[in-house]
């Protein structure tokens, strides 16, 4: 195994989980800073949509993109093997506008720290085994709802009627079926109603005790 912890140690691989819109990528970003850029990879498992390039326009316009199904866990389980094993993956490029893939994405290589960013990414089992801590971001459905109507106008160029529909028809069904209920198997719940800077803090906090008390544990062993 590659060592890129120091000591031979792998990385650590750290889940944030939490509905549309609840700061998921933000506390991502604010968490590298916190713990240093150098120390930190970054993995969004919105990257694994499954590609629908077989399918028409208005036949991808139709699925339900908020299951646990409209993702490849199959690649992204193998990729997440890899970073454990010390080795770089090339994330697919996934366009929201078409849904389709659109190549790969900028390689990820293994560091200290991974942070792994989805919705549905505490829905899978084989992906909860692989993470070493899980973090679960609650916030109201309202400021959720707000936060997604800007990303999606602003960066994947939606309509705010189509965001809204989309909203009604599949997000919320999905966030009570699949997204809610994954607080439960989190290591740790954080609200994000209000900045995420404080919060970023309490993760770092939590996340290099976890690195120390792992540390600390293979220095017994050996």
């Amino acid at each position: 195994m590659t060592s890129v912890g120091g000591a031979g140690e792998p990385p650590l691989l750290v889940g944030i989980a939490g509905g549309s819109g609840s700061g998921k990528s933000t506390l991502s970003r604010a968490l590298a800073t916190a713990l240093g850029p150098q120390r930190v990879a970054l993995l969004a498992h919105d990257a694994y949509y499954r590609d629908r390039s077989a399918l028409s326009a208005a036949a991808r316009d139709t699925l339900d993109y908020d299951t646990p199904d409209a993702l490849d866990q199959p690649l992204f389980v193998a990729h997440l093997t890899a970073l454990r094993a010390g080795a770089a993956v090339e994330p697919p490029r996934y366009c929201f506008t078409t849904h389709r893939r659109i190549g790969v994405g900028p390689a990820v290589a293994p560091r200290p720290i991974i942070l792994i960013d989805g919705i549905l990414l505490l829905c899978d089992p084989a992906v909860r085994v692989a993470l070493d801590l899980s973090i679960f971001l609650r916030a109201p459905e309202r400021v959720r709802l707000q936060r997604r109507l800007e990303r999606d106008t602003l960066e994947r160029g939606r309509t705010i009627e189509s965001v809204l529909a989309q909203f009604r028809a599949t997000v919320r069904p999905a966030h009570e079926q699949w997204v809610e209920p994954c607080q439960e198997r989190a290591d740790l719940v954080l609200s994000t109603a209000g900045p995420i800077e404080p919060l970023a803090e309490i993760a770092a906090g939590v996340i290099n005790d976890r690195l120390a008390r792992r540390a600390a544990f293979r220095r017994g062993v050996a």
